[in-house]
């Protein structure tokens, strides 16, 4: 239980302090505003969407041999000085997921947060991502995932 609260306030710490930087800043915004793609480890369909310029919704379909996860992240992200295309990006999200018999069967809901840098490609409609997503899982026997680390490939509109 303990981590599970150290983890909570972590997430919303990095939230409020990424916010606050990104009101203080009014340089650009995202060069796309919906992309399309795949994130992997663990393998994933992403589809990123921005609601403003600077905070974007991301849905994650995770599918697995024990089932299946769906997770839905709200992403603060800012620009990162003289690195044109790229920024960070850090926020909270949830998750639901769906486990086979073979991994005791029936759901499970929990929370995540996500920090990484985004980087569009300004000559293709490419976007790639590179993030660190810990989650707590209120059934699964993991509880605390700490390793899932990911490279999100996605093509831009």
């Amino acid at each position: 239980m303990k981590r599970f609260l150290v983890l909570l306030i972590v997430v919303f710490i990095a939230a409020n302090i990424a916010n606050a930087q990104s009101e203080n800043s009014t340089a650009g915004s995202s060069t796309y505003k919906t992309a399309i793609g795949v994130k992997f480890y663990p393998g994933a369909i992403t589809l990123k969407h921005f609601v403003t310029s600077q905070n974007a919704l991301e849905l994650l379909g995770y599918f697995k041999n024990n089932g299946a996860r769906i997770t839905g992240l709200y992403e603060i992200h800012g620009n990162i000085s003289n690195a044109g295309g790229l920024k960070w990006y850090v926020g909270p999200g949830a998750h639901v997921s769906f486990y086979t018999q073979k991994y005791g069967g029936g759901g499970s809901v929990g929370i995540d947060g996500i920090i990484g840098l985004d980087y569009k490609v300004s000559s293709a409609p490419v976007n790639l991502s590179l993030d660190w997503q810990p989650s707590f899982d209120f059934k699964s026997l993991d509880g605390i995932i700490v390793n899932w680390f990911g490279i999100a490939v996605r093509y831009t509109f």
